[in-house]
């Protein structure tokens, strides 16, 4: 039986565990809505997982994840967990925003792997420090600020001249680094004033089927107020 067949009737093929503040369960899960879209169907759901109270450390999630972290994604009895990893087994068993070629191929595992060593990286820390903590240090702010700005040069400047990422079409290339990048005003940076091919990316990521903002499509949103 095919996945979209497993999908078309009762629980969706997918389990995504995830929460909205979550950048790297983001990927997984536009990629997921978005082919959902595509396609008519609902491929998958969320599972919320209670991060901002701990949940990931508790023995019952590691038994989930050894890792500790989201995303997962479960799916016929399997489990996985990084997202660079789900999103190549989404895109193959999905056949969607795959390499068209051995070259291609390459220069998506090179932009997945920028993304999660230096992109990701350093803009998800920025921006927990600066809009989920109470009292950050401003000069641990000022340094991953500078890392930050170096990373998003980096892509500023591979997306001169072309639509996505490696090309003219979108791939797992486009949704790892897209992560982050809809937190813009968490993050304080204005994409169309200081990287203006970054922010015609964006647009081009909001114009795909079925997008959504991370807060829109996790569950999570809004956090509860300290101290209530």
């Amino acid at each position: 039986m095919s996945i979209e067949a497993k999908a078309s009737g009762g629980t969706p093929e997918y389990l995504l565990y995830c929460f909205a503040q979550s950048g790297n369960a983001y990927k997984a899960a536009l990629l997921l809505e978005t082919v959902s879209a595509q396609r008519g169907r609902q491929l998958w759901q969320p599972r919320f997982v209670d991060y901002f109270n701990g949940e990931t450390r508790t023995p019952e999630y590691r038994a989930i994840n050894v890792m500790g972290e989201v995303p997962v994604l479960e799916f016929g009895g399997q489990r996985l967990s990084q997202s660079g990893v789900i999103l190549e087994t989404l895109s193959s068993r999905l056949d969607a925003y795959g390499a068209a070629n051995e070259a291609e191929r390459a220069e998506v595992l090179r932009w997945l792997l920028f993304d999660n060593h230096k992109f990701t990286s350093y803009t998800a820390t920025y921006r927990f420090l600066r809009a989920l903590t109470a009292a950050p240090d401003p000069t641990v702010l000022q340094f991953f600020r500078t890392r930050c700005e170096g990373a998003w040069s980096v892509l500023n400047a591979q997306l001169a001249g072309r639509s996505f990422v490696i090309g003219e079409h979108a791939t797992i290339a486009d949704f790892s680094l897209a992560g982050y990048v809809f937190f813009d005003d968490e993050i304080g940076v204005h994409w169309r004033k200081e990287y203006p091919h970054i922010h015609a990316w964006t647009e081009r990521m909001r114009a795909l089927p079925g997008w959504k903002h991370p807060y829109d499509l996790m569950p999570g949103h809004p956090l509860p107020k300290r101290g209530s």
